[in-house]
């Protein structure tokens, strides 16, 4: 097992030399898994700089690559945007809050280059990824996709769809603004007591009417990899339940997903649901 990284400094820049990218591709089997599927390779990750991409690390006093950002620029719905496609963080380097940092240093950038809209997909079943994306980053789901990437061959993927959040970042709304600065908007305390849509005992939500109201609670587990390995069919059963939630409020009732917050009494994560429902 390796040793925590110190949390000496940390510098945080584009990926420069041919050997820095090819630590960056050895890092996407190190945490996707040697079978993977959609590596980028170090040529796009050279390449996709020169038009306005991203590819920048987190590298430690030694030179040693601890993290990285990768996106590709282009245009969306008639203007500017950027698709941010891989961040990832060495297990060892976690809790350092360089996941956040990257992100930071991504806006930077492309703030730098006159783009102000950023999308990236995440996995809605996995807590510490929605807060950091919501909470910590104050992006916006704007789809739920069932099954984005197919079968990828990584091992983070097995066992389950790859069910994907949309997310949009719009860099210079004062909202966004806001939470980068740590004051992110509280829940109104409805967003905490509206009625919960859940997996029961049995099985996922699918015969459960869903709740017609102005917020709703979407429940997702507090650790779905240990469902995976423990308790795979559940797991299902929570992704299922996600997808039909999502895929009504989100896709159909264009829902907003305002926030994801965890009881404090209970260990229970929910995402809270401004349904619109009672609203001109």
């Amino acid at each position: 097992m390796l040793a925590p990284v110190s949390e000496e400094p940390i510098t945080i820049r584009p990926l420069e030399t041919r050997a820095e990218h090819e630590a960056c591709v050895a890092l996407q089997r190190d945490i996707w898994g040697p079978d993977f599927v959609d590596v980028v390779p170090a040529t796009i990750l050279m390449v996709s700089q020169q038009v306005g991409g991203v590819a920048s690390g987190a590298f430690d006093t030694d030179g040693r690559l601890l993290g990285f950002v990768f996106g590709i620029s282009g245009v969306r719905d008639g203007g500017t945007a950027h698709w941010s496609d891989m961040l990832a963080v060495r297990p060892d380097a976690r809790r350092l809050g360089l996941a956040r940092r990257l992100k930071l240093h991504q806006r930077d950038l492309l703030l730098a280059a006159g783009i102000d809209r950023v999308y990236w997909t995440f996995d809605p079943l996995v807590a510490r990824n929605a807060q950091l994306n919501l909470t910590s980053l104050g992006a916006c789901p704007i789809e739920y996709v069932s099954d984005m990437y197919g079968n990828t061959g990584s091992r983070l993927h097995r066992g389950l769809a790859t069910d994907r959040f949309i997310v949009e970042w719009p860099l210079r709304d004062p909202t966004v603004e806001q939470v980068l600065a740590g004051k992110p908007p509280d829940l109104p305390d409805a967003a905490r007591a509206g009625p919960i849509v859940t997996i029961d005992a049995t099985g996922p939500c699918d015969d459960t009417p869903l709740p017609d109201a102005a917020w709703v609670r979407v429940e997702l587990p507090a650790d779905v990899e240990r469902l995976k390995t423990v308790e795979p069919a559940r797991a299902g059963h929570w992704q299922q339940c996600l997808r039909r939630a999502f895929t009504t409020y989100v896709n159909t009732r264009h829902a907003r997903v305002a926030g994801v917050y965890t009881e404090a009494s209970t260990g229970r994560w929910f995402y809270a649901v401004d349904t619109g429902v009672g609203r001109a």
